[in-house]
């Protein structure tokens, strides 16, 4: 495959990493993650590790440098248990973008610009050669709510959208009380059928159990950041509706 120029401010440097192997199919989603770690050097040098067994096709620098270190056509190691609109072991058909941050064990913090202008051009790099799709562009707390918060809430998911990456949706409550854990009924069998139709690992059974307060939760982490507490009061139903009208 033939490079395709990269879009400014994108510094591209060439990592690699012998922890991937082959694809069976091609790409067709984007999962953001942030490393977690005390430095990016700390965190580039786990993803190139032989004995870690772990990777991602690039990492973000938090001065915007960019770092390719699997091919975007071998399947990297990254995802984990995973699920995304119907398939599961996302590593298969996804490229893994890791974000240098310390993440909330060593002191989350905010995205800097010139990083967050990186993923930017990233993401339409990667597009400009494969079909992924708004609705395909997610955080690894989206496929994997049950062990994973990152990106996280202070991602500026809203920004990458605005830039064309992403689906992104503000809507005016809807009507109804919260619907939280131990409830029961249509309400939430309809809540559950939305998350599932979004993308989210949610067979409907109308009972709002453990399991649907972790979905929950992830779906505001990413969402609906200002609120995240497994709640889906009037707002978090609302934005999930004019979501699924966008990747209707």
């Amino acid at each position: 495959m033939e490079p395709v120029p990269m879009t400014p401010p994108m510094t591209l440097i060439e990592a690699p990493s012998p922890n991937f192997n082959a694809r069976l199919a091609p790409p067709d989603t984007i999962v953001l993650h942030y490393t977690g770690m005390e430095t990016g050097q700390a965190a580039l040098d786990r993803l190139r590790d032989p004995e870690a067994k772990v990777s991602s096709h690039y990492l973000v620098e938090e001065d915007g440098r960019v770092f390719r270190l699997v091919p975007e056509e071998r399947r990297a190691w990254h995802a984990g248990v995973s699920f995304w609109k119907g398939q599961r072991n996302l590593n298969d058909t996804s490229i893994g973008v890791e974000i240098v941050n310390p993440g909330h064990e060593f002191g989350y913090r905010p995205f800097p610009e010139p990083q967050v202008e990186a993923v930017i051009a990233l993401l339409a790099d990667i597009r400009s050669r494969w079909m992924i799709e708004d609705g395909r562009i997610v955080g690894h707390s989206d496929i994997a709510p049950d062990r994973k918060i990152d990106p996280g809430e202070l991602f500026p998911w809203k920004r990458l959208a605005q830039a064309g990456h992403g689906l992104w949706a503000e809507a005016a409550p809807a009507p109804g009380a919260p619907i939280g854990e131990g409830e029961e009924g249509a309400a939430v069998f309809a809540l559950q059928a939305g998350l599932t139709r979004l993308g989210y690992d949610l067979p409907p059974s109308g009972r709002f159990d453990a399991d649907t307060t972790t979905v929950v939760s992830a779906f505001q982490r990413h969402w609906r950041p200002e609120r995240i507490d497994g709640i889906a009061d009037g707002e978090t139903r609302a934005r999930l509706i004019a979501l699924l009208r966008l990747s209707a």
